[in-house]
């Protein structure tokens, strides 16, 4: 009997237990037929069908006969290069919510997609329309999420660049001399003003650090590279008063990638760098090139697509511009000598492998890199409810990390 006759047989008859499983269906996502690479169908229904746990160790002898087969019938490494580089045909799906999260989360990880992923604006008037009308729903609970937090907001002026200086009712003795520079996210076109102030809020009402938050110019104003352009001028100007080995830069989506694409630009600068960073699930490649921008296609609630608003967004704030600059797409820059690095993301995150692949950049550069990922999240839900324990954890885990690498 030749390997595919065993596979065809030892497979089918796993499958054919699996199907007829009456495993209850609760709360799960229904994502229809995707390609994500080479594979065999039936194989594709054995590890996507409903797995009732009674049936484990018969999918473990499977494996393991599967295993044996392939490995007599061929050299180590034979069929990995024989194989053609086709995508994968995976079945449609529904993916449970987890249940091993907050109540608060599920209810984030359940919610129906973005409805506004597919808006896909062409100019930057339209994107400020766009988020002025976000706006609209977001600054009025600022002034609340303040008072619970113990924190206050102060719009001010650094050489010119509009920022927010969030400073926390009580800051303990070892970050009174500690100043972290926070840049927004939103696909470099949302979140203008105070809206764009709310990770900042959260991070200096938890940890207790002073923040400044950066209220970088956007389009139609200006487009890249005037975001790193305003965030290097504040931090440069933070310098002034604050040692550079006590200050951290960090942000969210587009901002974890600016926060990246500041580091770069510093570094040809000659500028003092900081004593760590923080890049949350960054905007790292805008050319789409990333095993997620594939695998959590449809999953993630919150970008939903590679080709949705946030990549509509970055072809407007580049204008023009090779999408592949490490100014725009920071995995592809020089890592070596960055800051310790903190980088967060989440299994449905659309920008996983975005921030996997800038982990392992910086950790080939020799950059000490710490990787958080969460259970069931989506793209940057860590911080979208200051209330929630994942919200504690994440904001902890960076605060933990500053406080290794900052000096006092």
């Amino acid at each position: 009997m030749n390997v595919r006759s065993i596979m065809d047989r030892a497979v089918y008859s796993e499958w054919a237990i699996l199907r007829y499983s009456q495993e209850p269906k609760l709360g799960r996502i229904s994502v229809p037929r995707k390609q994500q690479g080479q594979g065999v169908p039936l194989w594709g229904a054995l590890v996507t069908g409903p797995h009732h746990p009674s049936f484990l160790p018969v999918t473990a002898a499977v494996a393991l006969a599967l295993t044996v087969a392939l490995l007599a019938a061929a050299p180590l490494g034979a069929r990995a290069d024989d194989a053609a580089l086709a995508p994968r045909e995976v079945p449609a799906k529904s993916i449970p919510v987890p249940t091993d999260v907050s109540p608060g989360m599920q209810k984030f990880i359940a919610a129906p997609l973005n409805p506004v992923w597919h808006d896909l604006w062409k100019t930057g008037e339209e994107w400020r329309k766009a988020a002025d009308k976000m706006d609209g729903g977001i600054v009025p609970t600022i002034p609340a999420m303040a008072e619970r937090l113990h924190v206050k907001i102060e719009p001010s002026t650094m050489d010119g660049v509009k920022v927010f200086i969030v400073t926390p009712d009580e800051i303990p003795p070892e970050n009174r001399n500690r100043l972290l520079i926070h840049i927004h996210g939103g696909c470099y076109v949302l979140f203008p003003g105070e809206a764009g102030a709310t990770e900042a809020i959260t991070m200096a009402g938890l940890e207790h650090f002073k923040v400044i938050s950066v209220d970088y110019r956007m389009p139609p104003e200006a487009y890249f590279p005037a975001a790193i352009d305003d965030v290097l001028t504040v931090y440069k100007a933070a310098q002034r008063t604050t040692d550079p080995k006590n200050m951290a830069i960090f942000g969210t989506s587009a901002g974890g990638a600016l926060t990246l694409e500041v580091i770069l630009r510093a570094k040809e600068q000659g500028v003092a760098l900081p004593g760590a960073i923080s890049a949350g699930t960054p905007m790292s490649d805008a050319t789409k090139t990333g095993d997620s921008f594939y695998t959590n296609e449809l999953v993630d609630n919150v970008l939903v697509s590679r080709d949705g608003f946030c990549d509509a967004a970055t072809v407007v704030y580049a204008n023009g511009h090779d999408l592949k600059d490490p100014l725009i797409s920071p995995v592809y820059g020089d890592m070596h000598g960055f800051p310790p690095a903190i980088l967060t993301s989440g299994t449905r995150d659309l920008l996983l492998s975005n921030t996997v692949r800038v982990h392992r950049a910086l950790r080939a550069a020799g950059v000490e890199a710490q990787l958080e990922v969460y259970e069931g999240q989506s793209h940057a839900q860590y911080l979208f409810d200051d209330r929630l324990p994942e919200t504690a954890v994440a904001f902890g885990e960076i605060a933990e990390f500053f406080d290794k690498h900052l000096g006092k």
